[in-house]
């Protein structure tokens, strides 16, 4: 089990915080494939990957990491300073 995390317009639009999944998936790549075939709301979220960032046990990866020994990987939009 993976526990998938969602923040600011990205649980708002998914419709909950977060969540725990079985996946088959290799890489970020893999399950945000996955996750678009759940529901037009996945899909909608993840069709543009320039629009939000990952991290994986609380570090930030690229969407082609390794997700094999994840155990949460959050997704939120990017950082800006200030």
């Amino acid at each position: 089990m993976i526990d998938l995390l969602y923040f600011s317009w990205i649980r708002e639009r998914i419709g909950t915080s977060g969540e725990s999944i079985e996946t088959r998936a290799e890489t970020i790549v893999e399950l945000i494939e996955e996750l678009k075939e759940r529901d037009v709301r996945y899909s909608e979220v993840f069709s543009d990957l320039s629009s939000f960032r990952v991290a994986i046990n609380q570090e930030l990866a690229s969407f082609d990491a390794s997700i094999i020994e994840a155990k949460e990987i959050a997704f939120f939009p990017p950082m800006t300073g200030g």
